[in-house]
């Protein structure tokens, strides 16, 4: 990754992946980026960064693009669909039901989207490792070309954009429904040195108008943090880039995009929390479902008040607790980008020597492209 001070007035890009991989022992991953960054449409599941320490890992997440609030998106596409304010405030709706605009908050005349989200780290935590990924989908009313998937910029609490560009391959995917895409940067330094405050992320490379598909597109900012006063814990971040097989695929394939973490013991009475990015989830629309075992007894689904067990990619931005990191704006409906924090509790309560995770996806056209998990190790 490289990071300039400066604007970057180039606009951006399109938004995707499927999930998980095996875990093993490594580092952060610190490939040398290029500009502009080569392109697959398929990438493995790989880690990006895992630890056993005292800590955790935090989250910033927003979308980049909503529903417009005025013209043709406000006439329902039947019926039954609600307004685009009433969408926002969290209503069942897709994105394929509206026109789709940038979203814009920061009042710079030089970026066309923005947002904010909200790093919150417990005091006397110290930054181990940082994680910006940003992703959409390029064809839309618009179609937006790809030369830009690999920047965005960022700027820190109280601070200027900064340019950053990936540091390793950019997912890369034409459908015949989307063009869609997901990259990546380690952004520690900046992080460690600007700790916790409202991070703004600007000029994601997303598509507005109205498809059949839908518009989609969001940033999410990982933070694995140490902090002595915290329990031991075992950290992982992977990233990759695929779709979700969907309907007769996953039955006949046995279904979904699997993860195991391996060689990390787990003590009765674990807790700990997974956290899920993912792409074009629709509310309210069932079949999609997140489940962990740990070699002792059966499977279980997650799910909590925000995302139900069998609508797991539900266009959110949630995490459990009653103190919530901020963003702005705060939509409980991000129509169509989902970046989720879940609680590990009862699930894992009986102990083990593995966390197996499991996505499935039977009637969205889902792309998920960053899993991660922070759960209670042995001493």
């Amino acid at each position: 990754m490289r990071i300039h001070p400066g604007p970057s007035l180039r606009r951006a890009w399109v938004g995707c992946c499927a999930l998980m991989v095996l875990l093993g022992p490594g580092a952060p991953a610190t490939a040398a980026p290029t500009a502009p960054s080569p392109e697959a449409e398929r990438l493995a599941f790989v880690q990006r960064y895992r630890a056993s320490q005292h800590g955790g890992i935090v989250r910033a997440a927003n979308s980049s693009i909503t529903c417009r609030t005025s013209n043709t998106s406000t006439t329902p596409t039947t019926p039954t669909t609600p307004s685009c304010a009433d969408a926002r405030g969290g209503r069942t709706a897709a994105n394929d039901d509206f026109d789709m605009f940038y979203i814009d908050v920061d009042r710079d005349p030089n970026t066309y989207n923005s947002s904010r989200g909200e790093v919150r780290l417990p005091p006397g935590a110290r930054v181990s490792y940082a994680r910006l990924y940003w992703g959409g989908n390029l064809r839309v009313g618009e179609q937006k070309p790809p030369k830009d998937n690999g920047r965005v910029l960022i700027a820190e609490p109280g601070g200027a954009y900064k340019e950053v560009l990936a540091d390793s391959v950019v997912g890369h995917r034409v459908t015949r429904d989307a063009d869609a895409f997901q990259a990546s940067a380690d952004v520690t330094e900046l992080v460690r040195s600007s700790g916790s405050g409202l991070y703004t992320v600007a000029q994601v490379n997303v598509a507005m108008g109205r498809s059949a598909a839908g518009a989609w597109g969001g940033w999410t900012l990982m933070v694995a943090y140490e902090n002595p006063a915290e329990p031991l814990r075992h950290l992982a971040m992977w990233d990759g880039f695929d779709t979700l097989s969907t309907g007769l695929d996953t039955l006949l394939t046995g279904g979904g995009q699997r993860i195991r973490l391996t060689g990390a013991a787990l003590p009765e009475r674990a807790r700990g929390t997974v956290g899920l990015v993912a792409y074009d989830g629709d509310r309210g629309s069932p079949g999609d479902s997140l489940t962990v075992s740990t070699g002792r007894g059966p499977a279980v689904v997650l799910g909590d008040a925000a995302n139900p067990r069998d609508d797991v990619l539900n266009s959110t931005i949630s995490q459990p607790g009653s103190v919530v990191a901020g963003r702005t704006p705060a939509y409980t409906n991000t129509l169509g980008y989902d970046s989720d924090v879940l609680e590990l509790d009862d699930e894992i309560g009986r102990g083990g020597d593995q966390l197996a995770f499991r996505l499935v996806s039977q009637r969205d056209a889902a792309w998920v492209g960053a899993l991660f998990v922070a759960v209670d190790a042995k001493p």
